[in-house]
C-alpha cells in the first residue's frame, strides 16, 4: 500500500522551539532552533517512513469557525512569542525548497485539513501517517491513518494504529471525541461536563459506548452512581458544545491531489545553499539524494586511490 505522510506543521514548528536551545542561530544572529527542528524531523519521517507522497498542514493566523461557535475557545493561550512566530517564514522556505506542497484553509484548523486529506487519501487506498505531537489527531486513527508523534522532545517517535490508542488510552480512537466532550479541554478552554474527569469517562464510554447512548441512559446511570448522573445532567449543553469543538472536521473544502504530493525532484543546489545560509550544515547529507551523491563520491575517490 502507498503511503502520504501529513506533517502537522505548527505542532511540530511549536514543539521545536522547545525542544532546541535558542543558541541556534545563523551567522548573522537570526534565531532559527524551531526551524532546524522542524526541518530535521521532516527529513528523518522522508528517510524512516519512506512515503510516496508528502504534504504540509498550516494553521492560519485568523479565528475558525470554532471561535465562532465559542468565544472562549483557546481564549487563554498566550500569544506566539516573537522568536517563534519570526520562524514561520523560514520553515515555509524550507518545505517550498523541498517541492513539497503546502495545506491551509481559512476558517479551519491545520487539524480538519488533515483530518479531509487523510479521509480522502483512505477512500482511494492510500495509507496516511500523520506527524504530529497533537493528540487530539489520535480520534482519525482508523484502518488506513496512522499517527507518528515524537515522545520526548523530537526522539523516541511512537506509532500509533488503533490498537496502540486503546492500549493507552482505554477507549476506541472513535470514542475520543466523546471522551473530550466529557473531560473537557484546558487547552482549548473547553470545559466538558464539570466534574466527569479521566477516571470516569472511559467508564461510561466502555459501557455506554458514546455520548448519546450515555445521555439516552441517564435514569439508569442515576440508580446506580446519582452524583455522576446529577453532573451529566447538568453540563449536558456544555458536553454537546464540548463534542462540537473536539471533532475534527473531515469535510473541509479542499482537494488532496496526490500527484502533487507525490515525492520527487527539487533543486538540490538551492537546498543545499539555504541550508548554508541557516548554519544547518549536519542535515545538508540528510538531504534526500545528497546522501546517495555523497556515498557515489568517496566511492569513486577510493577507486581512484586504488589506481
Amino acid at each position: 500500500m502507498k503511503r502520504l505522510v501529513l506533517v502537522d506543521g505548527h505542532a511540530i514548528l511549536h514543539r521545536a522551539y522547545y525542544a532546541f536551545p535558542a543558541t541556534l542561530r545563523t551567522r548573522h544572529g537570526e534565531i532559527v532552533n524551531a526551524v532546524y527542528g522542524f526541518t530535521r524531523m521532516l527529513l528523518s519521517v522522508l528517510k524512516d517512513l519512506h512515503p510516496e507522497y508528502v504534504a504540509v498542514a498550516f494553521d492560519l493566523p485568523k479565528p475558525t469557525f470554532r471561535h465562532k461557535e465559542f468565544i472562549g475557545y483557546q481564549a487563554q493561550r498566550p500569544k506566539m512569542e516573537a522568536e517563534l512566530k519570526d520562524q514561520i517564514e523560514r520553515v515555509f522556505e524550507v518545505v517550498k525548497t523541498l517541492n513539497i506542497p503546502m495545506f491551509m484553509m481559512e476558517g479551519y484548523e491545520a487539524d480538519d485539513v488533515i483530518g479531509t486529506l487523510a479521509n480522502q487519501a483512505a477512500k482511494r487506498r492510500v495509507e496516511t501517517v500523520i506527524v504530529t505531537g497533537d493528540k487530539d489527531l489520535l480520534q482519525l486513527v482508523k484502518s488506513r491513518v496512522k499517527l507518528y508523534a515524537p515522545k520526548k522532545g523530537f526522539s523516541e517517535p511512537i506509532m500509533y494504529d488503533q490498537k496502540k490508542v486503546e492500549k493507552e488510552m482505554g477507549i476506541t480512537p472513535k470514542q475520543i471525541v466523546d471522551y473530550k466532550a466529557l473531560i473537557g479541554d484546558s487547552s482549548d478552554n473547553y470545559p466538558g461536563v464539570p466534574g466527569i474527569g479521566p477516571k470516569t469517562a472511559p467508564k461510561l464510554l466502555n459501557k455506554y459506548k458514546d455520548l448519546d447512548t450515555i445521555y439516552r441512559n441517564i435514569n439508569k446511570i442515576d440508580k446506580t452512581e446519582p452524583r455522576v448522573a446529577k453532573k451529566l445532567a447538568d453540563g449536558a449543553d456544555s458536553a454537546a458544545l464540548s463534542r462540537k469543538l473536539a471533532e475534527i472536521v473531515t469535510n473541509v473544502p479542499i482537494k488532496l491531489n496526490l500527484r502533487a504530493c507525490r515525492i520527487h525532484d527539487y533543486d538540490q543546489e538551492k537546498a543545499i545553499k539555504l541550508f548554508q545560509e541557516l548554519g544547518f550544515k549536519s542535515l545538508i547529507n540528510k538531504l534526500p539524494g545528497v546522501e546517495i551523491g555523497e556515498k557515489k563520491r568517496k566511492d569513486k575517490n577510493k577507486q581512484m586511490e586504488l589506481l
